[in-house]
């Protein structure tokens, strides 16, 4: 089990993070969600806030995460259909990728699981100490920028500023977001998909 969980704020919602925990994170291009998309998610978020506070006291934090991992599952839907601009179906743009996660694994991380789609990544990883979470993804997300810009003839901006996190709690939790993890090529239909990886657990 994780440490004590202390609360990150960040934009709307509040993230959970604690020493010696597992995380499963997704971040995904800044093209990836049309507008259209990102109101119609917006307006389920709201009606679900709605709903549960309807007649009742607010929203305890863990009630908010509830109503976030429903959206989330929202988001990865939409993702798995291929919106945007779908770049990382490039290979050499998905080496980049893959290898910022691999760069550090063992040194400033452990790596269980990660995938690279043609518009979103997922990692499931294990923060060293002396680095955090916030301070791995925001490293992946930079490093890769500035090489994938530097190679284009248009640069811009390339990641969405946020990133979907989620604090694994137990080994249940764990093998499922692997589960996910590494079947989510089959479930969005790309066949002998190369950028997946899966470590043995221990």
């Amino acid at each position: 089990m994780p440490d004590p969980a202390t609360i990150r704020k960040r934009k709307r919602l509040p993230h959970w993070e604690a020493p010696r925990s597992i995380y499963f994170v997704t971040f995904r291009l800044a093209d990836s969600l049309p507008a259209s998309v990102l109101q119609k998610l917006r307006i389920e978020r709201r009606a679900a806030l709605d709903k549960a506070t309807r007649d009742a006291e607010p929203l305890s934090p863990a009630e908010q995460k509830r109503v976030r991992r429903l959206i989330s599952r929202r988001v990865e839907d939409y993702l798995d259909k291929g919106s945007g601009s779908c770049c990382l179906a490039n290979p050499a743009l998905a080496e980049v990728v893959a290898g910022a996660l691999r760069h550090f694994d063992g040194v400033r991380y452990k790596l269980y699981a990660w995938c690279v789609m043609p518009n979103h990544v997922h990692v499931v990883f294990e923060p060293h100490a002396g680095f955090s979470l916030a301070m791995i993804a925001h490293s992946w997300k930079s490093f890769t920028v500035h090489r994938i810009n530097a190679a284009s003839a248009s640069p811009g901006v390339f990641w969405q500023r946020e990133y979907y996190d989620h604090l694994i709690r137990d080994g249940e939790q764990l093998r499922r977001a692997i589960q996910y993890v590494a079947e989510n090529p089959l479930r969005a239909g790309l066949k002998e998909w190369k950028w997946v990886e899966v470590s043995k657990l221990d």
